[in-house]
């Protein structure tokens, strides 16, 4: 009975021995733990892309704010479209194809050009190769759609020396590519402010407005090209649609009723917890950490 009582007594003990050892290298382990990028959501309390991908499939459009050079970013757009893909159809979009390049966008994906006439036709960004070609091509491969959103940049660089008046000049052709004139403007939203207040003055009030007519013109080829039952997933600099401004207040005047997803994103040096400053700027707020290896 003795031997007995000590062989229970070195099982149990055995038992505990392990459960803790397992416990202080879980523990361990987890603060070692180096996370390249965390998702919150407005309120600071951390979540996940499961939850992510669930808002997004019960979107109509998903405002993906991303940082231009982030490599993080860049993966993580393609992810969540090529996920999104297997659950919604979708339309795509972004900032960095200029609505004047659509025809050539178009011809690039039915396969009539190649990435060399494509890069020689159309104005492309300088990253396009590493950062945009994967989204674009992934379109391509399975026939959807591609928006090339954005004002064509010589008209935003107008409105910023001259004002909205200057897009009256234009061309009825060129004005196809902007959002319809005359352009709303709310020279009080808080984004339009801050930009003012960053930029210490330089550039006058026409700054803003050059900023607007991009998120007009993005959030108006957003509107024309919505479908019933499919998710439209735009990729934007996240200044386009941080603290629900932006895109979103354009897209919202065009379609009252859209339900939109914004995502945003934000660099800090721990990306254990989310900064106040960053607290309800998006639905979803990517944060990665600030040594995160950049595209350019």
């Amino acid at each position: 009975m003795v031997i007995l009582a000590d062989n229970n007594y070195y099982s149990t003990t055995m038992k505990l021995y392990y459960i803790l050892t397992a416990f202080l290298v879980v523990t361990i382990v987890n603060a070692q733990d180096k996370l390249p990028y965390q998702l919150y959501n407005p309120k600071g309390k951390k979540t996940t892309y499961k939850k992510l991908l669930k808002a997004a499939e019960g979107a109509d459009v998903v405002l993906f704010g991303e940082h231009h050079d982030n490599s993080i970013n860049h993966w993580l757009e393609l992810e969540l479209t090529k996920d999104l893909s297997e659950k919604k159809e979708l339309i795509m979009g972004a900032e960095m194809v200029e609505a004047d390049n659509q025809d050539e966008l178009d011809q690039y994906l039915k396969g009539e050009i190649d990435q060399k006439a494509f890069d020689t036709v159309a104005r492309l960004w300088n990253n396009h190769k590493t950062d945009y070609k994967p989204l674009v091509d992934f379109a391509k491969d399975n026939n959807i759609p591609f928006i090339a959103t954005n004002i064509p940049r010589r008209y935003a660089s107008m409105v910023y020396r001259k004002g909205f008046g200057v897009l009256d000049t234009l061309s009825v052709q060129e004005k196809e590519w902007i959002a319809p004139l005359p352009i709303a403007y709310d020279a009080t939203l808080p984004g339009y402010v801050k930009m003012l207040e960053m930029m210490g003055g330089h550039g006058g009030e026409n700054l803003p407005k050059a900023q607007a007519v991009k998120d007009a013109t993005m959030g108006y080829f957003i509107a024309q090209n919505l479908q019933e039952g499919k998710v439209f997933v735009h990729y934007n600099g996240t200044y386009h649609s941080d603290n629900f401004e932006g895109i979103n207040w354009y897209l919202k005047r065009e379609k009252p009723g859209v339900k939109i997803i914004t995502i945003a994103a934000v660099s800090q040096a721990n990306v254990s917890k989310l900064e106040e400053e960053h607290l309800q700027k998006a639905d979803f707020i990517l944060v990665i950490d600030e040594d995160m290896t950049k595209t350019y």
